[in-house]
């Protein structure tokens, strides 16, 4: 952690972290699971809902999270789901039937989105994040569209990336809204960039 990429546009830096993320996650994959259940519930608790993502390519999956956590955790998810020009949160619990959103991504079949009040934390993937908690994503624009929203900006968010993805500093965009954090697999780390204590 620590590496500040050379000048390059974010198309370069994609196709860079995608092969970074992809090196990284046969071996990161079992402690970011195990961080991520150490630290979601200190920083929420239902009825409040965990927003998790459905994973593709080399994301880490986070889908036995819930499993894994004590309590009804099962009963207070949410996936996110692509409507038209819009990223939503739906509820979700595991088993429940998916059908491809807006991008081909399964998604919950509902079409109205959760309040953002609803929602206590969101775990999101990235291809990288810099201390700031700038995002480099996939391209499309959803989260920052959503994040770019008060209310949807106010629920903390974490990028979920294995730490060589992390890097001192990512080109930010006037419309890149920087996350409260992210979880690697140390643990939960401020946007600042100082680990967080237990």
């Amino acid at each position: 952690m620590g590496w500040s990429p050379p000048a390059a546009t974010k198309a370069e830096l994609r196709s860079h972290f995608r092969q970074q993320r992809r090196q990284a996650m046969a071996q990161a994959h079992p402690a970011l699971l195990a961080a991520a259940g150490a630290v979601v519930p200190r920083l929420m608790a239902p009825p409040l809902r965990l927003g998790l993502y459905w994973p593709i390519g080399h994301e880490p999956d986070l889908r036995p999270l819930p499993q894994n956590l004590s309590g009804p955790w099962c009963q207070h998810l949410a996936l996110p789901a692509i409507r038209g020009e819009r990223l939503l949160y739906l509820p979700w619990e595991p088993g429940e039937p998916l059908a491809p959103d807006g991008v081909g991504i399964p998604a919950p079949l509902g079409e109205a989105g959760l309040e953002p009040a609803a929602l206590g934390l969101l775990l999101v993937p990235a291809l990288a994040v810099d201390f700031r908690g700038v995002r480099l994503g996939a391209g499309g624009g959803w989260y920052d569209r959503l994040r770019a929203d008060p209310h949807g900006r106010a629920v903390p968010a974490l990028c979920v990336v294995p730490a060589l993805c992390v890097v001192q500093a990512l080109p930010q965009d006037s419309w890149d809204v920087p996350f409260t954090g992210w979880l690697d697999e140390a643990g939960l780390h401020e946007a600042s960039g100082r680990v967080a204590t237990s």
